[in-house]
């Protein structure tokens, strides 16, 4: 699997670097992301054209979505590698790491490891395995009437 896509698994392998750096690194290092939330809401509060969705906003929703958006490419990159027809297997291997982080976080000074977290990142992954499922479909079709023609 990794020695057949190696640039895959290079950029996979970054890419969680990414995810550890923004989710294992002490608080007392990282930028202030629940301050950056805060100001963007009241950005976005400033237009009245977008009441209909700033109403429906605050910090703990924008969090929440960050974390969904933050494990979306794991989802991608994980059935990538594993193949379509092991798609369960990325699932449970992004639901695995995140439970792995949350849990590493007990240990990591101001890390509170929360539930919803696992929710939001297991819900991330899911959309990307859905969504590279959804891109290589035409790919997994052409292969496997080749396959049935031979």
């Amino acid at each position: 699997m990794l020695h057949r896509h190696p640039f895959l698994s290079l950029l996979t392998l970054a890419y969680l670097g990414f995810v550890g750096l923004v989710t294992l690194v002490p608080a007392s290092e990282q930028p202030d992301y629940y301050g950056l939330a805060a100001r963007v809401l009241a950005r976005l509060e400033r237009y009245p054209d977008l009441d209909p969705l700033t109403s429906r906003l605050n910090v703990d929703r924008i969090e929440f979505l960050a974390n969904i958006g933050l494990f979306v490419p794991v989802g991608v990159f994980l059935l990538l590698l594993v193949g379509a027809r092991l798609w369960p297997v990325a699932i449970v291997v992004g639901i695995v790491l995140t439970s792995m982080i949350e849990s590493a976080q007990r240990a990591i000074p101001g890390r509170v490891p929360d539930p919803r977290d696992v929710a939001a990142n297991s819900i991330g992954t899911f959309v990307g395995v859905a969504l590279a499922l959804v891109l290589t479909l035409p790919a997994t079709l052409r292969r496997r009437r080749e396959a049935r023609a031979r």
